[in-house]
């Protein structure tokens, strides 16, 4: 029985994928790579200082909290940037409220939510690098512009593989949140 190597290496990577809870949200219309998305309130654990954020966040999931409760990972892990500064955050599983999330042992990290809301969405792949987010962004704000949508906010970054996903199968977005609808 000749093994198909390539067929074996996507089948790990999907299941890898399939794994992770993700946040629910309603898609509300689909243009390529771009999208409208609403978005319940979602709770975070979040970081601002830059170096070392995903692993201060590993920690806090894995049991560094004040209940040393461990909990799952889910994707995607979100990074904000503003100017110079970074933040970073781990969404918390959806049965969890930012009133059922143990507090973090470390000064470093919050914890947060992210209201409710409407998000323009642009899907890309490759690694976590500011030419990708750079250009990114500026495809998700030209599709923006020709749609008529007008930002709020700085965007997120989401990033939804494990490290050893090779760079042309992520899963990355970038994502800008829009104003609520006229009544």
């Amino acid at each position: 029985m000749k093994l198909n190597y390539g067929l074996l290496l996507l089948s790990l990577i999907a299941s890898a994928a399939m794994a992770t809870e993700t946040p629910d949200y309603q898609v509300l219309s689909t243009e390529g790579k771009f999208e409208l998305r609403e978005y319940p309130a979602l709770a975070i654990v979040r970081t601002a200082s830059g170096d070392g954020d995903f692993m201060r966040l590993f920690r806090y999931i894995s049991g560094q909290n004040a209940t040393e409760e461990k909990i799952a990972m889910t994707a995607p892990v979100l990074v904000q940037r503003q100017g110079e500064s970074e933040g970073m955050s781990f969404i918390m599983p959806g049965e969890m409220t930012t009133s059922g999330v143990p507090a973090p042992e470390n000064k470093g990290l919050t914890i947060d939510t992210i209201p409710p809301g409407r998000f323009a969405v642009y899907r890309f792949s490759g690694w976590q690098t500011e030419k990708n987010e750079k250009e990114a962004l500026a495809a998700l704000l030209t599709w923006m512009q020709k749609s008529g949508l007008k930002p709020e906010g700085t965007p997120y970054f989401g990033y939804y593989d494990p490290p050893w996903i090779p760079g042309f199968f992520r899963r990355n977005e970038v994502m800008l949140r829009l104003p609520p609808p006229a009544p």
